[in-house]
């Protein structure tokens, strides 16, 4: 499409559907025209000859052929029989018209020659205005051959007035088709402009309203479930949006509390220079907590918002995770597994975000080694991770998965104690589960529960 033609070119589904409708309803209405004319010209045609023949006819009753020579007979009607009439009979004119044609003009040479053929024929010819010319054959010993001859012009008159009117009642006839058509496809698209309507408020607001596809025709139907997705996904970004602002505000409150008191114990009264240093050291471990909650928070509010179903066969990524840990860490790590292939209904990188902080616990208190051992169960999959550490402290248990809660600050480690809340998260995000197992005492065992494929 050429700059101009792109520019000119309607903007709106309406105005293309309507120029389409339009350039369609041009081309068949132009053949239909053509055709309709061509066809009247033809039945006009055969009326001048039809008429010509009757002429011809009337003429040849004039004509006595039964003497020695042909001659014409006189009649009461000798003047209207003679007007374009033309009788040859031996090869000579017996007659011609008194006032149409002179002896030597461009009609009187087409009727000599058709009367030389001694055959019945229609011929046009054009002397200022078409006239058309028939001859007719008088059986007989002295082969007489009368030529009458009519003018074209009324009837060229009513082929041009025929094709005037079909002019006139195709431009009508577009006209209508192309306000017809924008009505119509107007009509047709109220619904898909206020199916638009409904989807940009509800999803400005999240709300639960949703098209479906009862009472509704087939295409008006798939649009409204694919909006309804779009809706749903919209709908999970705002909740997720949502819940990741007040997990900020909640998680972020305990470490701001705890600035501002250390600040103002430190202007309560003079301070020693070991207890400003003291109170800095605080206020620092403050502010990694803090940044370590939003790395946390910021990277479970990414694995939520992908919101990406599928499987994941379990054993190729412990073994993966496992070599990793092998590699990283002085401990033996060894999965047990009760079958060889082992699926569960979660991605493979949620898999991993669910396992990464167990592991790493584990490899981090473990004395010598981690086992992890995963199998399948009546409502989905178990897998446990066991080391052969020190152990949860008993007073410490009920606070393991309070974001931001260590039992011992000083045991060297980093971490801001959000490892664990963030695994049960996203665990539970998919219908999962991640608990400590009370009840082992060599170690510690975390079990997560995940619904399988």
């Amino acid at each position: 499409m050429t700059p101009l033609a792109h520019r000119l070119a309607p903007r709106t589904l309406r105005g293309r559907l309507s120029l389409v409708a339009l350039t369609t309803a041009a081309l068949i209405m132009t053949l239909l025209t053509i055709v309709f004319n061509l066809a009247g010209t033809r039945h006009l045609r055969a009326q001048a000859d039809a008429e010509l023949r009757d002429r011809a006819e009337a003429v040849a009753t004039t004509v006595d052929i039964s003497g020695p020579r042909a001659r014409v007979r006189e009649s009461v009607n000798d003047q209207l029989l003679d007007t374009d009439v033309w009788i040859y009979a031996d090869g000579r004119l017996l007659e011609r018209p008194s006032v149409t044609a002179s002896p030597g003009g461009r009609l009187s040479a087409v009727a000599a020659d058709m009367a030389g053929t001694g055959r019945q024929r229609c011929a046009t010819a054009d002397g200022g205005l078409p006239v058309r010319l028939c001859s007719l054959p008088v059986p007989g010993p002295h082969a007489a051959v009368i030529v009458t001859a009519l003018s074209l012009g009324p009837y060229r008159g009513s082929a041009d007035a025929l094709l005037m009117a079909s002019l006139v009642l195709d431009a009508v006839m577009l006209a209508c088709t192309y306000v017809l058509t924008r009505l119509s496809v107007g009509r047709a698209l109220r619904p898909v402009q206020s199916m638009t309507a409904q989807a940009a408020q509800w999803g400005a607001v999240g709300s639960e309203e949703r098209f479906g596809a009862a009472h509704h025709p087939v295409e008006l139907a798939r649009l409204g479930g694919s909006l309804d997705v779009l809706l749903d996904r919209i709908r999970s970004v705002l909740r997720h949006e949502r819940q990741l602002t007040g997990e900020l505000s909640h998680e972020l409150r305990t470490p701001l509390t705890r600035m501002v008191v250390e600040l103002d114990w430190w202007r309560a009264r003079p301070r020693s220079e070991a207890e400003t240093w003291a109170t800095h050291q605080r206020l620092s471990e403050a502010v990694h907590s803090m940044r370590g909650i939003c790395d946390a928070l910021l990277d479970d509010a990414r694995e939520r918002a992908l919101d990406t179903p599928g499987a994941t066969d379990v054993l190729p990524v412990l073994e993966r995770m496992l070599q990793q840990l092998h590699s990283a860490e002085d401990v033996r790590s060894t999965l047990e597994a009760e079958e060889p292939t082992i699926r569960a209904a979660l991605p493979p990188a949620l898999l991993e975000r669910v396992l990464s902080p167990l592991l790493a616990n584990a490899a981090r208190y473990a004395r010598t080694s981690v086992t992890v051992s995963a199998r399948r169960t009546a409502d989905g999959v178990r897998v446990e991770v066991t080391d052969d550490g020190p152990g949860v402290p008993e007073d410490f248990v009920g606070e393991l998965f309070t974001p931001g809660r260590r039992a011992d600050g000083d045991d060297g480690h980093d971490g801001a104690g959000l490892g664990l809340p963030l695994a049960r998260r996203l665990a539970r995000s998919v219908g999962g589960e991640v608990s400590f197992d009370s009840g082992h005492t060599r170690g510690a065992r975390f079990t997560i529960t995940l619904p399988a494929d």
